[in-house]
């Protein structure tokens, strides 16, 4: 299964809700897309406009692709349960949000963490499912906090200390 979120955002989302429509009719994979305030409905993949969050967790759970908008925490949480999400950051030349900031945001992240894949151009989104596996293998796979980096280290040194 392919779980979709456009996240909350008030302008709709619909060059990415259509897509993956699309995707789940020429695919026969089962797709279920959070649609937020697009005003596109999906005719084949299963959806609903929000999802409480504890379903959020349980599609991003069962889900073998897990795609988002450019919203932090959007990505975040898929990294959070060890998924590396794909991420179509909004853009304003499609009215989808007020500036690119998204595009901007996800680009800096993906180079800095190496932990999403950010496509902005939707008609490579097909080519990237395709190739999804192949992609994440070679990535870092969720995210580390800095508390548990923090008592890793904090462990070393009274280890050291108690010898």
């Amino acid at each position: 299964m392919i779980f979709v979120t456009v996240g909350t955002h008030e302008q709709p989302f619909n060059r990415l809700v259509e897509y993956m429509d699309k995707w789940a009719y020429e695919h026969c994979e089962e797709v279920v897309i959070q649609t937020g305030f697009s005003t596109y409905e999906p005719q084949k993949a299963k959806w609903q406009k929000l999802f409480p969050y504890d379903e959020m967790i349980e599609n991003v759970d069962k889900a073998r692709i897990v795609i988002t908008h450019g919203g932090p925490s959007s990505f975040i949480m898929p990294l959070q349960v060890g998924k590396i999400p794909i991420v179509v950051p909004r853009k304003h030349e499609f009215n989808e949000h007020v500036n690119d900031h998204q595009v901007e945001f996800c680009n800096q992240v993906a180079k800095r963490q190496r932990n999403i894949i950010v496509v902005e151009d939707i008609i490579k989104l097909g080519d990237t499912l395709e190739r999804y596996d192949g992609i994440v293998s070679s990535m870092k796979n969720g995210i580390t906090s800095n508390n548990e980096r923090f008592c890793k280290e904090f462990e070393k040194i009274v280890n050291k200390l108690v010898r």
